[in-house]
C-alpha cells in the first residue's frame, strides 16, 4: 500500500494514475510491467542521450540504467526515453555541422514534450556531447520540475610518440600535413590513437566547459564535471543522482530555486578563470533565458575583467579534464576563487547544501600544476572577452586565454561561408597579418552557426595561429585557440556590418580595448548598406529553414522561443 508521502509527491502523474477514468492509462502502464503499487509512486523521467554517433554518448545507456536503479531504490518509478545527438567532432567542416546548434533546441524541446506530455513528476538527464548538455539544461529550466543533470564524463587522453594527445591535435595535424610538416602516415598514426575510448573531448572544450558550469550552478552532484567516462565512480555517482532526485522531489526543490542570477555569476566566474569555451556564452545565456534570469553579454565581460585566469588547461594550456579530476576536480578551482571572495558561496545546489558546503566536503590537492594560486595567475583577467565596435555593434566574443594584450590590424580576407575560407587556407593563400573574415555563418545565415575547428586547426597547423586573426558571425569549437573572434552581431544575413565588408578593408582587433572596428567612414557604410543584398538562404524547407525563421541573435543566446 502506498504511503501518504508517496502519493503526495505525485504532482503530475496522479493525472494519469488516479480514478476509474484512468483505467485505460493504467492498463497500458501495466503492459510495461508496472504493478498496482507502482501506480501510487512518483513517476520520474530519465532522458537518455545515448547514441552510436559519438564517443561522447556511446556509453550512456549504462549510466541511464544506473540512474533508474537509484530512482527505484528511493521508491520512484523511472521511465527512460531517448533523444538526439549531433557529433560536432565528426560533422565538423561538413554541411552537417549546420545541424549542431539546431540540435540543442530539438533536444530541449523533445525532453520538454515527453516530460510534460507524460505528466512526469521529476526529471534526470544523462548527457555527454556539446549541445545535448545545454539542451538538457534548457529543458530542465523550462519545465521547472525537480531535476538533476548527469554528465557522461570526459574521454581519457591518447598517446602519440610518448605524448598525451586528443582530438584538438588531430585537427591541427591536418594543417601541419597541408603545410608539409607532417606525413600522411604520421597523420594516420595520430588519428588512430587520439581518442582511446568513450567520453567527451578531453580538454576544456565545450563539453567539459559546460559540465563545469552545470556543477558550479548546483545542478549536478559535486565532482560530476570531471569524473572520466570509464571511471567506475561515474556509474556509482549516477545511481546516487537517481536517489538524490527523489529527495529533491520530497523537498520540492526546483531548478529555478537553484538557477539564480548568483548561480550564473558563479558559473561565469569559474569558466573564465579556467579559460573555458566561447560557446559557454551562447549556452549560459540560453539556459538563463529559460530560467527567467536576466543575463547579458556585459555580465561576461564584467566578470572576466575582474577574475584571474588560473587553470593551465587545453586548448591554451597543457592539461586535460582527467588531470584536473586527479586533484579534486572543479572544486579545486572553486575553493581558490571562494577564498578570494569571487564566488557566491551561499547558492543552493541539488545536494540540499550550499555551494560552499559542497566544496568543503571535497578533498583537493593544493600542490599540483593544473591550477595556479590566485596571486600568481596566468593572466590577471579571465579567458573570455566581449568586443564592441563598428563591426560588432551588438557584441562579439573572443577567447583571450594566452593572448590577452595584443592588437591585430590588417587587411580583410573576406569569405562567404566556411568552405571557401578553408580551401583558401589549404592553398596557402592566407599570409601573416591577414584578418580572415567568414560571414553568413550566423544563426540565421548558416543557418545554425556552425563551429569552425577545421579552419582554426588548419591555421594553427600552418604556424599562423598567432599571426592571423579570424572574425566571423559563426562560432568556434571549444578546442579552438588563438585570436578567433566569433558571434559577431548583428550577423551578415540580417544586414550586420560584417556583411558590408570588402576584400582589403583594414580591420583592427584591439583586445586590451575590447574593440573590433573596420576603417570605414559612416558615409562609406551608408553607401554600402544601400547596395547590400544578402546571399540567398541555403535552405528553404526542412528543419534548418524552420530554425532560421525562428532563431534570435547570438547576442541573446540564439534561442528560438
Amino acid at each position: 500500500m502506498a504511503t501518504t508521502s508517496q502519493l503526495r509527491l505525485k504532482h503530475r502523474s496522479k493525472e494519469i494514475t488516479e480514478g476509474p477514468d484512468r483505467a485505460p492509462a493504467r492498463a497500458m502502464l501495466r503492459a510495461m510491467g508496472l504493478t498496482s503499487a507502482d501506480m501510487d509512486k512518483p513517476f520520474v523521467a530519465v532522458a537518455n542521450l545515448a547514441s552510436d554517433v559519438t564517443p561522447c554518448n556511446v556509453h550512456l545507456d549504462r549510466l541511464a540504467d544506473a540512474a533508474k536503479e537509484g530512482i527505484r531504490q528511493a521508491d520512484g518509478v523511472p521511465f527512460k526515453f531517448g533523444t538526439i545527438t549531433i557529433s560536432d567532432g565528426i560533422s565538423m567542416g561538413t554541411e552537417g555541422m549546420k545541424a549542431s546548434l539546431v540540435s540543442r533546441e530539438v533536444i530541449a524541446d523533445s525532453i520538454e514534450v515527453v516530460t510534460f506530455g507524460e505528466r512526469m513528476d521529476a526529471l534526470i538527464t544523462v548527457a555527454g556531447c556539446d549541445k545535448n548538455m545545454p539542451g538538457c539544461m534548457m529543458a530542465i529550466a523550462r519545465l521547472n520540475v525537480p531535476s538533476i543533470f548527469v554528465y557522461g564524463g570526459t574521454i581519457m587522453a591518447g598517446n602519440y610518440l610518448g605524448e598525451d594527445v586528443n582530438i584538438q591535435d588531430v585537427f591541427e595535424a591536418v594543417g601541419a600535413y597541408a603545410s608539409g610538416d607532417m606525413t600522411l602516415d604520421q597523420l594516420h598514426d595520430l588519428e588512430c590513437v587520439a581518442c582511446p575510448g568513450e567520453g567527451s573531448c578531453a580538454g576544456l572544450f565545450t563539453a567539459n566547459t559546460m559540465s563545469t558550469a552545470i556543477e558550479v550552478m548546483g545542478m549536478s552532484l559535486p565532482g560530476d564535471a570531471s569524473i572520466p567516462a570509464t571511471d567506475p565512480r561515474k556509474k556509482a555517482e549516477t545511481r546516487l543522482a537517481g536517489q538524490t532526485l527523489m529527495r529533491l522531489l520530497e523537498e520540492d526543490l526546483r531548478p529555478r530555486d537553484i538557477l539564480t542570477r548568483q548561480a550564473f555569476e558563479n558559473a561565469i566566474t569559474v569558466v573564465v578563470s579556467m579559460g573555458g569555451s566561447t560557446n559557454s556564452v551562447l549556452h549560459l545565456m540560453a539556459i538563463a533565458h529559460e530560467a527567467q534570469v536576466d543575463l547579458s553579454l556585459q555580465d561576461f565581460d564584467r566578470i572576466s575583467r575582474s577574475t584571474p585566469y588560473i587553470a593551465d588547461m587545453r586548448p591554451a594550456g597543457r592539461f586535460v579534464m582527467a588531470d584536473l579530476d586527479g586533484y579534486g576536480g572543479v572544486s579545486l578551482v572553486m575553493k581558490r576563487l571562494l577564498k578570494a571572495g569571487m564566488l557566491h558561496g551561499d547558492t543552493m545546489t541539488v545536494t540540499g547544501k550550499t555551494l560552499q558546503q559542497n566544496i568543503e566536503g571535497i578533498e583537493t590537492v593544493e600542490d599540483q600544476e593544473v591550477v595556479v594560486p590566485i596571486d600568481q595567475p596566468r593572466s590577471p583577467t579571465g579567458g573570455l572577452a566581449i568586443l564592441y565596435g563598428n563591426l560588432a555593434p551588438e557584441g562579439a566574443v573572443i577567447k583571450v586565454a594566452g593572448h590577452q594584450e595584443r592588437v591585430y590590424k590588417g587587411p580583410a580576407r573576406v569569405f562567404d561561408q566556411e568552405h571557401a575560407a578553408f580551401q583558401a587556407i589549404q592553398r596557402r593563400e592566407i599570409k601573416p597579418g591577414d584578418i580572415v573574415v567568414i560571414r553568413y555563418e550566423g544563426p540565421k545565415g548558416g543557418p545554425g552557426m556552425q563551429e569552425m575547428l577545421g579552419v582554426t586547426g588548419a591555421l594553427i597547423g600552418q604556424g599562423l595561429g598567432d599571426e592571423v586573426a579570424l572574425v566571423t558571425d559563426g562560432r568556434f569549437s571549444g578546442a579552438s585557440h588563438g585570436p578567433m573572434v566569433g558571434h559577431v552581431t548583428p550577423e551578415a544575413a540580417v544586414g550586420g556590418p560584417i556583411g558590408l565588408l570588402q576584400e582589403g578593408d583594414i580591420i583592427t582587433l584591439d583586445i586590451p580595448a575590447r574593440s573590433l572596428n573596420v576603417k570605414l567612414t559612416e558615409e562609406e557604410f551608408t553607401d554600402r548598406r544601400a547596395k547590400f543584398q544578402p546571399i540567398p538562404p541555403n535552405y528553404t524547407s526542412g528543419v534548418l529553414a524552420k530554425y532560421a525563421k525562428l532563431v534570435s541573435s547570438a547576442s541573446v543566446g540564439a534561442v528560438t522561443g
